[in-house]
């Protein structure tokens, strides 16, 4: 009695979202505003332009650019709207914070260019473990988007979910 071995999780009508699948993958630049400071401390205008100047900012060619000010320091607005006036025209993206806070804009960003309407009134399991570490902040993203369309939102591997939501 030989009877074929059926995949049921294969066969089942679940769709998986891999939040791993939504990561970042831009190489991200950080510009540090303290190396431009006088005494990496005090923003005085004219030494900050001149040293903005002086730069070789064809290294930011195409990349997303994090900008932060490390230091414990004063800095006026106009200070991070010179430096984007400097990398708009060549980066990718510019994005305000270290490389961390640039890591989950550009992942809050993919996360928010899904077509929801791939969803609509599926039953999806959004999966719960990989390779990556998947901050909860994608997690919480990811249920905001999918409620208003799915069927039922699940979490977890499709052997094993626990259910989060369920439309009446």
């Amino acid at each position: 009695m030989s009877e074929e071995i059926i995949n049921k999780v294969a066969a089942s009508p679940l769709l998986q979202v891999d939040l791993e699948a939504y990561l970042p993958k831009d190489e991200i630049a950080v510009f540090d505003l303290k190396p431009h400071l006088f005494m990496e401390l005090i923003l005085k205008e004219k030494d900050f332009r001149a040293s903005l100047q002086g730069l070789d900012w064809s290294v930011y060619q195409g990349m997303t650019v994090a900008v932060t000010c490390s230091a414990d320091a004063v800095i006026p607005m106009w200070a991070y709207m010179l430096v984007a006036s400097y990398l708009q025209p060549l980066a990718r993206e510019i994005i305000f914070g270290d490389r961390k806070e640039a890591e989950k804009q550009l992942f809050l960003k993919n996360i928010n260019s899904i077509d929801a309407g791939l969803f609509e009134d599926k039953r999806v399991v959004v999966k719960g473990c990989g390779d990556r570490e998947i901050e909860p902040f994608a997690y919480l993203e990811i249920a905001k988007k999918l409620r208003p369309v799915a069927k039922s939102i699940m979490y977890g591997e499709p052997c094993s979910t626990v259910p989060i939501y369920k439309k009446k």
